[in-house]
């Protein structure tokens, strides 16, 4: 540890160093404070909620473009897409969070979101 300073400081400098590495192996990626991971694992939906709640966090749901661009970089470093923490409501065409509250952030293709999975 980086000397004998107090305990809270030796964390700090764990913490850190542990980030880096988690980043340096693309695992990792931060976004308005928050931690954005990944296992690079393919999995279904319920799956994947289940995984995210497992590692004590939820499911993504970018609520800013930074936060859509940290997933994006997952997306594009495995070449796959990306589950988030939304779904289909009542009304066809129309999204909410998994939770039934509204969208606050959305970054949908030309004429989407169709509900026909392009979104």
């Amino acid at each position: 540890l980086a000397g004998n300073g107090d305990p809270i400081h030796q964390l700090e400098y764990r913490i850190s160093r542990l980030e880096g590495v988690l980043r340096l192996n693309k695992i990792i990626t931060e976004s308005g404070g928050k931690i954005f991971a990944t296992n690079g694992k393919r999995a279904d939906f319920d799956g994947t909620v289940e995984k995210c709640k497992e590692a004590g966090g939820s499911i993504a749901t970018p609520k800013s473009p930074g936060e859509n661009d940290a997933i994006l970089y997952f997306v594009k470093y495995f070449n796959t897409y990306a589950y988030l923490g939304i779904k289909q409501s009542l009304i066809p065409g129309r999204f909410q969070l998994l939770n039934g509250a509204q969208l606050s952030y959305t970054n949908w293709y030309s004429n989407e979101p169709s509900g026909k999975g392009e979104e």
